[in-house]
């Protein structure tokens, strides 16, 4: 039976909804405000990042948080004046800085994460879209074997999971790739990753294909759902109210008030995140790398290098602070001493954070509402799989993946 679905949200996540909903016989229509690949998957790090399940909230954050709020060397930052309104929400996250929740969390990613490159050359099979699209090794680069070894709870984590780094010390991190400076002694580099050399330019190239398929593309903004269970839902919207027999909310870190609507409030929040791109840039990594000491990752690109990361609570409305540029440039080049380049580009953006780390993919009791959102630091890399669990969800092809750990009903009323 076909359907018209409407999407709310023109990211990876909504995109790869859109098309795969297309590809199971749907009727599609894509509503963003300001176009695809516009919002967070835009400034991402490009990453593929399957080894990626590993939640921040890992145990000791509760002890060290506070020391790393006040260390300018820190990747993690705190709009002061913020604090009074995400103080509930912090709370109910640090509560998740624990062993047998990490664990919990870390094996419920890996179910969107671990087969991320196959997912994104699935959704691209048959599209131009693909030539983004790279296949590489994923490297995290450390000062000493000692910093590494401080990440042993993580490196365990991923070795559960599959994912066992080569390590390279000394010399031979040089050899290995001469663009890391002296001050990074150790690697460990994790093969079967990837990368899109143009984040915003590939989800935009994945919607014009969508509409060359049939789908509709609308730009609007979403002011407030109307749904009851067993009856359709209704959109109202800036250019009108949309009617659909479904509709699927991926519009990320904007998807709280949305939800609030539908009577359910989702400790979600922003994790800001910032990105420098130094472009037609020489002597950067030959592959993204993890900068263990200031938490971002360089990934070469079409335009340059970009370098993202870094967390900064502080909501949706304020705009981007100096501190973590500051912080970004000092680490650059520490890390990359012979980087050249012509310009900086910056950006900052709104990572979809809830309280436990994991997206919200399932449906709205039974109003034909669907979420899709919530994704955190792997919305690029999950987008494709959580689309097509998604669309098929919808479409009566379900996958045999569980679901519930994402339930959007699993934070209550």
């Amino acid at each position: 039976m076909t359907k018209h679905v409407i999407v709310i949200g023109a990211g990876i996540v909504g995109v790869s909804t859109a098309i795969w909903l297309r590809r199971f016989g749907q009727e599609v229509t894509l509503v963003d405000r300001d176009g695809p690949g516009q919002g967070t998957s835009y400034g991402n790090a490009g990453l593929l990042a399957a080894c990626a399940m590993v939640p921040v909230t890992t145990p000791g954050l509760i002890t060290k948080a506070p020391k790393m709020l006040l260390d300018p060397d820190s990747p993690l930052f705190l709009r002061w004046s913020y604090l009074p309104k995400i103080a509930p929400w912090l709370v109910r996250y640090l509560k998740h800085a624990n062993d047998r929740d990490t664990r919990r969390i870390a094996s419920d990613l890996t179910d969107i994460t671990a087969d991320t490159v196959d997912q994104h050359y699935a959704l691209t099979e048959g599209l131009a879209a693909r030539d983004y699209l790279c296949k590489s090794d994923y490297v995290f680069a450390y000062g000493t074997r000692a910093e590494f070894e401080k990440d042993r709870y993580s490196w365990d984590l991923r070795r559960e999971h599959g994912f066992v780094p080569t390590l390279i010390e000394g010399a031979a991190v040089q050899e290995f790739d001469p663009s890391f400076g002296t001050g990074i002694t150790c690697l460990a580099v994790v093969k079967d990753h990837g990368f899109v050399t143009d984040p915003g330019g590939y989800v935009a190239a994945l919607a014009r294909e969508f509409e060359q398929t049939g789908g509709r593309i609308i730009r609007a903004t979403v002011d407030d759902i109307e749904a009851i269970d067993g009856t359709a839902p209704r959109l109202i919207t800036s250019v009108g109210s949309l009617e659909a027999d479904a509709v699927v909310i991926a519009s990320g870190a904007w998807s709280k008030s949305l939800m609030t609507r539908l009577g359910l409030n989702i400790p979600l929040e922003s994790e800001r995140g910032y990105h420098i791109v130094m472009t037609n840039a020489s002597g950067g990594p030959r592959a993204p790398s993890m900068i263990s000491s200031g938490k971002f990752v360089a990934t070469p690109m079409r335009a340059g290098l970009r370098c993202a990361g870094i967390v900064e609570l502080g909501g949706l409305e304020a705009g981007p602070s100096d501190a973590p540029f500051a912080l970004l440039h000092r680490k650059i080049s520490e890390a990359f001493p012979a980087l050249e380049f012509e310009r900086e580009e910056t950006w900052m953006g709104h990572r979809p954070a809830t309280t436990d780390s994991l997206p919200l993919i399932g449906e709205v009791r039974k109003t034909g509402v669907y979420t899709a959102f919530g994704h955190q630091h792997v919305g690029l890399t999950a987008g494709p799989k959580t689309g097509r669990l998604v669309a098929g969800l919808i479409a009566d092809q379900p996958s045999n993946l569980n679901l519930t750990p994402f339930s959007p009903h699993r934070f209550g009323a």
